[in-house]
């Protein structure tokens, strides 16, 4: 317990609760609308966006944010009308922008340094600063959720009766891709871009083993990115591996379990009957 003493073990676990909190209603709407590939292309895009910032000397999480929406807008551009598939316009983005990063960060002088952190996560080093701006955008999430609930569930499982309910689908789909690349751009600190699909939609796929309620996953999924986020940051600080890693491997590990168990119920409800 002498752990829970050192203030960056204090900061890695609120980050984790934030942002679990988070990619639960997140995650939430991504695999409810079948979007994990767009999620991956625009998470991958940004590494453009952060190769540029390292070279610039900017900030890397404006550049990979910038990226981030770019290429969440151009894909709905491109692929709008039809004339081009939309996993063909993702491809596109989500090479481009690996491909840029990749260049920026080889043509940047001397060592980057944050480059790992930024690929494969370390909460470790989360600031005070940056648990501020998590928790106002977990706050800001969290009260759009409750106030558009109806609107956004809609929105998720059909587009057209949400036409017919008088929703504007464009704007909240719009305003879901903002989200979704803040979510993402903000999350790259704790499990890192290759590895950042899984937590948005690991700790959902396995509720939706159970439920497929909407609210009811947003709730579950947050609940169980909590707990995995938690047993991920104890044993990678215990065991000296990457805490980013550790969590994915959780998560996993607990959708794994998840599906077994839900056979086995499965299997003694049929011998019953």
């Amino acid at each position: 317990m002498d752990i829970v003493q050192y203030s960056f073990f204090i900061n890695a676990f609120v980050a984790i609760l934030l942002i679990a909190v988070v990619s639960g209603i997140v995650g939430t709407y991504i695999v409810s609308r079948r979007m994990l590939f767009i999620t991956g292309g625009i998470t991958h895009s940004s590494f453009g966006g952060l190769g540029l910032g390292m070279y610039l000397g900017v900030s890397p999480m404006v550049t990979a944010l910038l990226f981030a929406l770019a290429s969440a807008f151009g894909v709905e551009l491109i692929s709008r009308g039809g004339k081009v598939r939309e996993d063909s316009a993702i491809a596109v983005f989500w090479a481009l922008g690996m491909a840029l990063g990749i260049i920026f960060v080889f043509i940047t002088p001397g060592y980057n340094a944050g480059l790992t952190s930024f690929l494969f996560g370390n909460i470790l080093t989360v600031t005070r600063g940056e648990l501020i701006i998590y928790s106002i955008f977990a706050l800001s999430v969290i009260t759009l959720f409750l106030l558009y609930n109806k609107k956004i569930v809609y929105t998720a499982f059909d587009r057209d009766f949400a036409y017919t309910k008088g929703v504007n689908v464009q704007c909240v789909e719009y305003l879901a891709i903002v989200i979704i690349s803040l979510s993402i751009i903000l999350s790259i600190r704790l499990v890192g871009i290759m590895l950042l699909l899984s937590f948005l939609s690991l700790p959902q796929m396995s509720i939706e083993i159970y439920t497929h309620s909407y609210n009811k996953i947003s709730i579950y999924s947050s609940l169980l990115a909590v707990l995995g986020g938690v047993i991920g940051l104890i044993l990678s600080t215990f065991i000296n591996i990457p805490t980013g890693a550790t969590i994915v491997f959780v998560f996993a590990s607990i959708y794994l379990i998840a599906r077994i168990v839900y056979q086995i119920l499965k299997k003694r409800r049929y011998n019953k009957t």
